[in-house]
């Protein structure tokens, strides 16, 4: 990643998304730029131009806690973009540089972190890493999201599901609201190790082979991805809504263990259960969809 570059539009996309009268300054009749201006943005932060203009030309190496601050608050930054705006200048500095971490192809859970997968049986259980490769699951993970797993040669991947598979605008009813959480997510990988082969050659895959995941790309958005609702079509089971978890892991700096269960007692949870109830039939035999049956 070129992480002068990377602040450079950052900076300059959340610029452009701040009105004036957000932050109680007045339009004007003359205004030709998107949201704020520059000199409107360095007032605000408490520095001179010409140092903000330093920074949003990516210029960030070196740059304080506090100058930091005072930029995402000028910005309205949220929790998500002002994390990745520290990441961006960690990258950036000549100390600091996150270590690089083994290839996803050769990450295996403990036992201890597989059991705990396998002991959660009220719905899908996975670990991904920020490249949004899926690299284990509980079973009735890996049945929920069967699509991933069955594309010949490829690794299970979320953001090359979401994108390059056309089953996925099938499996997420709100398949444009999952795209843009796809992409939010990634920057994150993306400031947090900036030299990750695997990452840019996905991140490159992607933008060739798909026009809606390069526009949303361009936009720059950066999100955190905790907790929240989800709804999907599966194809065996028909629709199910889950709320979900996601954790960081202590152990493994960039990974997420997250955790979906439905409400008891909802029809949700009586078809992950027939979910579960498939996983243990007979495989071979002619598969039939349960929300038919």
């Amino acid at each position: 990643m070129d992480t002068r570059s990377e602040v450079r539009e950052f900076l300059t996309s959340r610029r452009e998304k701040v009105t004036p009268e957000q932050v109680g300054l007045p339009r004007g009749t003359n205004r030709r730029v998107k949201g704020l201006r520059r000199t409107e943005v360095a007032v605000l932060a408490g520095m001179s131009v010409e140092y903000y203009t330093k920074l949003e030309r990516g210029g960030i190496s070196g740059a304080s806690r506090e100058i930091l601050d005072a930029v995402a608050k000028a910005l309205l930054l949220n929790d998500a973009e002002r994390a990745h705006l520290f990441n961006l200048a960690d990258a950036a500095g000549p100390i600091g540089r996150p270590v690089k971490r083994q290839s996803s192809k050769h990450w295996v859970p403990s036992q201890g972190l597989q059991w705990a997968l396998e002991g959660f049986t009220a719905g899908p259980a996975f670990v991904r890493n920020g490249r949004l490769d899926l690299l284990a699951a509980n079973p009735v993970g890996k049945a929920f999201y069967s699509q991933l797993y069955d594309v010949p040669g490829q690794e299970p991947n979320f953001a090359r599901h979401t994108f390059l598979d056309e089953r996925a605008k099938q499996f997420y009813p709100q398949w444009d609201v999952m795209a843009d959480i796809t992409v939010a997510i990634l920057p994150t990988e993306a400031a947090r190790d900036p030299h990750n082969k695997e990452f840019h050659d996905l991140i490159g895959e992607l933008s060739t082979r798909s026009a809606e995941f390069r526009t949303r790309w361009g936009k720059h958005n950066v999100r955190h991805h905790g907790s929240g609702v989800k709804t999907f079509h599966h194809p065996i089971v028909g629709e199910v809504t889950l709320a979900f978890e996601g954790m960081d892991m202590e152990s493994e700096h960039g990974y997420t263990l997250t955790i979906y269960a439905p409400e008891p007692g909802s029809a949700s949870a009586e078809r992950i259960q027939l979910l579960a109830s498939w996983i243990t039939s007979e495989q071979s035999a002619p598969t039939r969809s349960l929300a038919q049956s």
